[in-house]
């Protein structure tokens, strides 16, 4: 494999000019370049990254941990985060935790041992896990998305879940419904908690009684609505609304109620959360609360790479806001004549 050595042989000049012409470090004339260029290229001439990498003490990668789901919505995150890497002239090691600590912690050594420039973390099943390896690399910035109270420090970018849970069933109030469900993530997940809080907000806010055989908590996923769903007609009359926490979980809700030969809106309101690709073309088109998925991903790429350029500055929260997206789930009452 040729080397800078042989190129400057060939080139007639010195190791540090081609170092400079190949890593365009300092200006040459464009003679000395263009002989450089060329010797470069006959002789078949690649860059070492590696070298590189450890001149320069960074690798031009980050790495990304996550859990695994049926969510199409990470995959719409992590294409935020790819994109915005290539851009950015990055490249990015992305690792899979299936909800499991000693994988994760594992997962973060192997990037470290990699020399990533930085990770980014979307892991929300580990919630308050205490990860002391960071402790160790105070040069490897870390950022987190969809996660709760860190035992760490590192940036974190976030959806406002408190806020879009009140928009939801706030929208659902305005169209004259006052028999609400509820439909839960898992409560001890932050971003579950919270959407469930901006229900309650709206609720009150209203005047609205909370019956409990309408409120349900699940998993995220379609089988969690679906057995969700089961669950609250089996305890009697439903409600004219149901504000359902995620979409994936709305598409479950949907699949039973046609099985017990209801259908969506005539028979009971629904909205959903995330707006992920395919909530637009489900039958009916679902109205739901849209999260920037690609902002979120991208920022998240932004806030570590602006992490990089200053270490020694604070730990910042990145706050993106969600919107309505109004499609055909949700009737409408006049408010006079809804019971």
């Amino acid at each position: 494999m040729a080397t800078m050595k042989d190129i400057a042989r060939l080139a007639g000049v010195s190791t540090s000019t081609v170092s400079h012409v190949i890593n365009q470090s300092r200006y040459v004339s464009e003679e000395i370049s263009a002989r450089v260029n060329q010797a470069a290229q006959d002789l078949n001439y690649t860059p070492s990254a590696l070298a590189r990498s450890l001149k320069m003490n960074r690798t031009k990668t980050l790495g990304m941990l996550m859990t695994t789901s049926t969510n199409p919505f990470f995959g719409e995150v992590v294409k935020g985060v790819e994109r915005c890497c290539y851009q950015k002239g990055y490249n990015l090691i992305l690792c899979n935790t299936e909800g499991d600590s000693q994988r994760m912690k594992a997962s973060i050594n192997t990037l470290l041992q990699k020399r990533v420039d930085g990770m980014i973390l979307m892991c929300s099943s580990l919630e308050g896990e205490r990860i002391d390896i960071f402790e160790k690399y105070p040069d490897v910035p870390v950022v987190v998305m969809d996660w709760g109270p860190m035992l760490f420090a590192s940036d974190k970018i976030q959806d406002n879940s408190l806020q879009g849970g009140y928009m939801a069933a706030r929208y659902l109030i305005e169209n004259g419904h006052t028999q609400i469900g509820c439909i839960t993530g898992p409560l001890h997940r932050h971003q579950a908690q919270m959407r469930y809080e901006g229900y309650k907000r709206a609720m009150r806010e209203a005047g609205l009684e909370f019956n409990p055989h309408w409120i349900v908590e699940s998993n995220f996923e379609c089988d969690g609505g679906y057995q969700a769903f089961n669950r609250m007609y089996d305890k009697g009359p439903l409600p004219s609304a149901l504000f359902v926490c995620n979409d994936m979980m709305a598409m479950g809700v949907i699949n039973a109620a046609h099985e017990k030969g209801l259908s969506v809106p005539q028979d009971f309101s629904i909205i959903g959360y995330d707006d992920i690709h395919i909530a637009k073309f489900m039958t009916p088109p679902l109205t739901t609360i849209h999260q920037p998925k690609y902002r979120l991903g991208q920022a998240a790429v932004e806030t570590l790479l602006s992490k990089l350029e200053d270490l020694s500055r604070d730990a910042l929260v990145v706050q993106l806001e969600p919107t309505l997206i109004e499609r055909n789930t949700v009737k409408c009452y006049a408010l006079s004549t809804q019971s």
